[in-house]
Formats: structure tokens, C-alpha cells, sequence
């Protein structure tokens, strides 16, 4: 009964308006209550629940993804796609999928993605003759990549979560998923946009040149290989890899591209704060939520439940694909993994399947969700920019999930997508 009461109060609260971190501490406690549990858990929850070193990592990505947003990275490199791709038709759209899973080797946050692409490419390819909502949709599929691509906040979270899952290896691991899902969504962008006869209309006088667009945007496609590299070579961890990549975008804010201002930086530095308070706070009353419902017992019959279906391993699988997609539509992946993982988890155990690949594949489903209506958070962002309707959209995003979902079950079949490199490299 109180298993009940927790997840029907967050549901309601959430349906309300109430923040995340509030319906999830709100539940919580109230759990914790009417259990005759000393409410003295709670500050130590929040405490330990935030009061761990891979988490430091995240304002550092977050403040990256604003800098090179200010820079101009994105600008140029989509001038640089541009002219490696060409014109014609569906050429800019699929410009726009590449350079959103650049930035999201930066950043790693959808929503953050979709604005900072959308801003850049909505103009330029409304002029080469695409209508707004597909803009819109593409962008909005495009950024559900970046929680894929590494660095991934969501991938920091569930790396934290999961005993004997390290940053570094799902990073890797999700390395192929987000390249095989980024080409996914690729596909029916170009067969729409030939059979629609959308892009191409741009004066030829407005085509770039590839040799001076790649100078100009080496330092944006090279900020990845310095995040990464750092974190293979074992010169750094992590977190500090997220500070060397912050170091980095300042450099070439400053000294390469002269484009930021100190002005600049504390608008950056007010902006990485705020949104790194609102996921740490998540985090931290998540955490509350989770104890609650290991505690009082809640978690355990719930994937005894799941698991006693009978539906084997891929019908799980299935079970889990649609639920988690409909949550997606509604959380981010973050809140997703500090609710859901108590439950996910003893449900991989009792399969034997990896946990760096399940990682990957929740993640998947979590993306998908992202940027399937009515509630798609990368969808809202796209939309705002372009100024369309949701509605407009599922025309032309209905392909882009379906794509996703081929990319999705080829790495649940396939599971050697995900696990090849990590293990090549000696990291699982």
C-alpha cells in the first residue's frame, strides 16, 4: 500500500507542475512517514546521494557546452558540414544530424543541443526551401543523440548508480550506438526530402568552400578527440577531463576565434551554475525516492513482478522498450535513471545481461522518448525555435522514431555495437 501511495503522489504532483525535485522528495518523505521511519534518512540521503566524485564532472560539461556555444563552434561547423556535404536536396538536414552529434561530444545534453543547432540551422535551411516543422523535427531528433554520444550526463548518472560500471567504459560503449543512431535518423531525412523535393534552393554563390570551412572549424571537431584522448591515454580522469575541456573552449574562445568577452564568461559561468543546480537537486532528492522504495521493500516485488511475465529475454526487453519511451516523452534521462533503476537493474541481474550494455540500450530508449510527441523535451526546444506546433511535426518525426528504433533493436541483438570498443581498449 505505501508503494503504491509513493508512485501515485510523485505521478499526481508531477501531473500537477510541481518540479521533479520536489514531487520526487515530497514522495518520498511521505513514504518514509507513513512507514514510521525516522525522517532523519532524508538529509543524509540528500547528502550522500550528490557527495560522490564522478558527479563534478557534470557542471564542468555543462559549462563546456556553453562555452562553445558562445564561441560560435556550432556556426562553423555547420559551414563546414555544409560544404562537405554539398546542396541538394536533404544535404542541409543531414548537415544538421551530423554537426548536433559534434556538439553533443561537447556537451551532452539533448535539450541543449537542440537549441543551440536549431538557432543556427532553422534560418539557413528555411531559405533552402525545407518547411519549418520538418526543421523542426529533424533538430529534435538530431540532439536525442547526444545523451548517446560521449561525454553524456545521463551516462555519468548511471555509471554512479550501477556498482561495477565505470564512466569511462559506458562512454566508449555508447560510442557506436550514437554514431549507428545519428545515420539512423539520417536515412529517412534524405528519402523525405527526395520524394519532397525539400532543400536544395540555396543560390549557388552561397556555397563554401571545403578546405577553408575545415580551418575554420578544426578546433570545434577537434574539442572531442581532446576530451576523449585525454580520457583513453589515462592522463585524466573523467572529471577532470570535463575541466581540461572547459579549459579548452576558453582557449580557443579567447585566443583562437576572439569571440568570447569577460562579460561572457560570467554569463556562462551563471547559466552552467543554474542548470547544474537543477540536475544536482534532482539527484540529490532522487535520492531520497530511491531509498524509500529499497527500504520499505517496494522494489523488489515490483521485478519479481516484470520478471515473472514469462516473457523471456527479448519480450522483457519489449516491455521495458515501451515503457521507458513513454517515460522519455515526459523526464529527461537523468530523473528517468535515479526513479527507474532500482526496479531496472535486479531485472538485468536476474537476465545476466551486461550492465554497460544495459546502460546503453535504457539510454537508447530514454533518447527516443526525447523526441516522440506530445511531451518531447528535445521536440519543445526545436519547435520554440522554429515556431511550430508539436503537432506539426509528427508527420515527418514518425519516420525519424521508427529509424531509432532499428538502430535500437540492431544494438539489442547485437550487443557487440556497444561492448566492442570499450573492451578493444581494455575497459570492460
Amino acid at each position: 500500500m505505501i508503494g503504491v501511495t509513493l508512485f501515485a503522489l510523485f505521478t499526481i504532483m508531477l501531473l500537477g507542475g510541481v518540479p521533479i525535485a520536489v514531487a520526487l522528495g515530497l514522495a518520498g518523505a511521505t513514504a518514509i512517514a507513513l512507514a514510521d521511519q525516522s525522517m532523519f534518512a532524508m538529509p543524509t540521503n540528500v547528502y550522500a546521494g550528490i557527495a560522490k566524485y564522478p558527479l563534478m564532472a557534470i557542471p564542468m560539461f555543462v559549462l563546456v557546452g556553453s562555452v562553445f556555444d558562445r564561441t560560435g563552434v556550432a556556426l562553423r561547423l555547420v559551414r563546414f558540414a555544409t560544404a562537405l556535404v554539398g546542396a541538394g536536396r536533404g544535404a542541409l538536414a543531414s548537415v544538421a544530424v551530423l554537426v548536433a552529434m559534434v556538439i553533443g561530444g561537447i556537451s551532452g545534453s539533448g535539450p541543449a543541443t537542440s537549441a543551440a543547432v536549431g538557432q543556427v540551422v532553422t534560418r539557413s535551411m528555411v531559405k533552402d526551401g525545407y518547411p519549418r516543422s520538418f526543421i523542426a523535427a529533424t533538430v529534435g531528433a538530431a540532439a536525442a543523440t547526444d545523451i548517446l554520444i560521449p561525454p553524456s550526463i545521463a551516462f555519468i548518472i548511471y555509471a554512479v548508480l550501477v556498482p561495477g560500471v565505470s564512466v569511462p567504459a559506458i562512454f566508449m560503449a555508447g560510442m557506436f550506438p550514437g554514431i549507428l543512431a545519428g545515420f539512423a535518423i539520417i536515412v529517412p531525412i534524405i528519402i523525405i526530402s527526395m520524394i519532397k523535393d525539400f532543400g536544395g534552393k540555396a543560390r549557388s554563390d552561397e556555397r563554401l568552400r571545403v578546405w577553408q570551412t575545415f580551418k575554420e572549424a578544426i578546433w570545434g571537431l577537434m574539442a572531442p578527440v581532446v576530451i576523449l584522448g585525454a580520457m583513453r591515454s589515462g592522463f585524466v580522469t573523467p572529471t577532470e577531463a570535463a575541466v581540461l575541456a572547459v579549459a579548452y573552449g576558453l582557449f580557443v574562445g579567447f585566443v583562437i576565434y576572439r569571440s568570447l568577452t569577460l562579460r561572457d564568461c560570467y554569463e556562462m559561468l551563471v547559466e552552467a551554475g543554474e542548470l547544474s543546480a537543477v540536475i544536482l537537486i534532482v539527484v540529490a532528492l532522487a535520492s531520497v525516492f530511491a531509498w524509500s522504495t529499497s527500504t520499505l521493500g517496494i522494489v523488489q516485488p515490483i521485478a519479481a513482478w516484470i520478471v515473472g511475465l514469462g516473457l523471456g529475454e527479448y519480450g522483457t526487453i519489449g516491455l521495458l522498450m515501451l515503457v521507458l519511451i513513454v517515460i522519455g516523452m515526459f523526464l529527461d534521462g537523468v530523473s528517468t535513471f535515479l526513479i527507474l533503476l532500482p526496479v531496472l537493474i535486479p531485472i538485468a541481474n536476474n537476465f545476466h545481461w551486461d550492465l554497460t550494455w544495459f546502460g546503453v540500450i535504457l539510454t537508447m530508449k530514454i533518447a527516443i522518448g526525447q523526441f516522440t510527441p506530445p511531451m518531447a523535451v528535445n521536440l519543445m526546444v526545436s519547435c520554440r525555435i522554429a515556431g511550430v506546433g508539436m503537432e506539426t511535426t509528427i508527420p515527418w518525426v514518425v519516420w525519424m522514431i521508427l529509424a531509432m528504433f532499428v538502430a535500437l533493436a540492431l544494438v539489442v541483438v547485437f550487443p557487440d555495437i556497444a561492448l566492442w570498443l570499450p573492451r578493444v581498449m581494455g575497459l570492460g
